[in-house]
């Protein structure tokens, strides 16, 4: 059931995110609402997770394909470009972070 939260959790996390650009520096009522609303579910679920899951796994796993999510959401649907220097680069951020949490750098 932790993994199931997991995944719950990144998309939690992922929907708060997406919806950043909308709320113009938290300027809008509505979109900011759904943001930190989202960004509370995603945390309360990653609390529920790491009962289960080791801390480092969940925050790797977390983390990492949270971060491979929003780059795809950014480039299909918020108009964000995307290269080969920066899909590199994205996949070098997401294997330092689950290098280092799997690692026991936490």
């Amino acid at each position: 059931m932790g993994y199931v939260f997991l995944l719950l959790a990144i998309a939690a996390e992922v929907f708060g995110t997406s919806l950043l650009k909308s709320t113009e520096g938290f300027s809008r009522l509505w979109p900011t609402v759904l943001c930190l609303t989202a960004y509370a579910a995603s945390f309360a679920l990653l609390a529920q997770v790491v009962k289960s899951v080791p801390v480092g796994v969940a925050y790797a796993l977390w983390s990492g394909l949270g971060t491979i999510a929003i780059v795809a959401i950014g480039t299909a649907f918020l108009g964000e470009p995307i290269s080969l220097v920066k899909v590199l680069g994205i996949g070098l951020i997401v294997a330092g972070v689950v290098v280092l949490n799997l690692g026991g750098a936490h």
